[in-house]
């Protein structure tokens, strides 16, 4: 291989993005990284476009070998990072000499990690992109022995005061653990649950040990119909609080499909999505109730959280001289053309 990793470890871990934009459009689901924040902090912290292929590795560890000179980082459920023996920090870039080792295990918390490389993984695209897709048969997953090419290696970024790349970029680092607070906001079927509605943000909910990437299935003081027919199917949205008969609701995540027939009492916001990505199950969550007006503009304040981060993360890689890395930040432009090799 030309330059990136080598994997030695990996029981459930997937190259991914954003998410497939175009896929609604022709009926598949968006998909992508659960925790979206996570996944694009890790892609800024090494100067990529957010929207750039990384790996997300699920409740389980991932261990690689760095075939090249490589700049990357590690966020989302706490970890311990170890490089060659040595315990190196999450939320800010590492350099990586070609050769090392870098261990990503002992998750403490929370359910997915994200390790992103600057140059970005190079792997097939679907649609624009790599997020693997179950319906379709698509994906990149990782196993031992498999190899990532990087799209730039990257001489060493050291921090003189340190020598070692050790950066302290002031992230906003999400807690994970414990019970989760959801916000959500109506559903165009919460006038059907009239008088019961309340119970959804009064008692906790258990998530399901059946929840994966298509939807989490909880368990708790379920809101009661009143009356109503049948709901045809129907567009839904990532986020979407259904009813449907039995004793569970189901929240709709990036792998739902995008119909379905379910009432849907109340739809999730952008931000409490990538908590729902990160709690496993048997740990509780509460709902509570916010606008949509509140959504939109917590939604605008981590936006600019994020263009915030960026500006200090240039800043930072250019006076370290390296300006390789400030002008790559958005270059990033995915394929659309898959490959058999992207197929597992």
């Amino acid at each position: 291989m030309s330059g990136g990793i080598v994997v030695e470890r990996a029981v459930v871990a997937a190259v991914t993005d954003l998410g497939r934009e175009r896929g609604p459009a022709v009926g598949l689901p968006v998909n992508g990284a659960l925790d979206q924040y996570s996944a694009r902090v890790a892609n800024i912290l090494v100067a990529n476009d957010e929207r750039a292929p990384l790996v997300e590795i699920t409740a389980s560890d991932f261990v690689f070998v760095a075939a090249t000179n490589l700049l990357v980082a590690v966020t989302g459920a706490p970890v311990v990072v170890v490089v060659d023996d040595v315990e190196r920090p999450m939320w800010e870039p590492i350099s990586l000499c070609a050769g090392q080792r870098m261990e990503i295990v002992e998750m403490a918390a929370g359910l997915r990690t994200y390790l992103s490389a600057h140059g970005a993984f190079e792997v097939p695209m679907l649609l624009g992109s790599c997020a693997p897709d179950t319906v379709a048969g698509f994906g990149t997953s990782l196993r031992p022995g498999s190899e990532l090419v990087v799209g730039e290696a990257v001489d060493p970024v050291v921090n003189p005061f340190f020598d070692m790349s050790l950066f302290n970029l002031g992230v906003l680092v999400p807690h994970m653990g414990g019970e989760a607070v959801i916000h959500i906001t109506d559903g165009p079927d919460v006038d059907e649950f009239a008088g019961t509605d309340a119970r959804l943000v009064h008692d906790p909910y258990t998530v399901s040990a059946k929840s994966n990437h298509i939807g989490l299935r909880l368990t708790g003081a379920l809101p009661v119909r009143r009356g109503g027919g049948e709901v045809l199917s129907r567009g839904v949205p990532v986020g979407a609080v259904e009813v449907p008969p039995g004793d569970e609701l189901l929240v709709l995540h990036r792998g739902r499909g995008v119909t379905a027939g379910y009432p849907v009492l109340a739809v999730v916001t952008p931000l409490s999505l990538d908590d729902l990505g990160q709690v496993r199950p048997g740990e509780r969550i509460r709902f509570r109730h916010t606008t949509v007006e509140r959504a939109q503009e917590s939604l605008h304040e981590w936006r600019d959280r994020l263009d915030d981060l960026r500006r200090r993360v240039e800043t930072v890689y250019t006076h370290l001289g390296a300006t390789q890395l400030v002008a790559r930040g958005s270059t990033f432009t995915p394929s659309s053309t898959p490959s058999p090799e992207g197929i597992s």
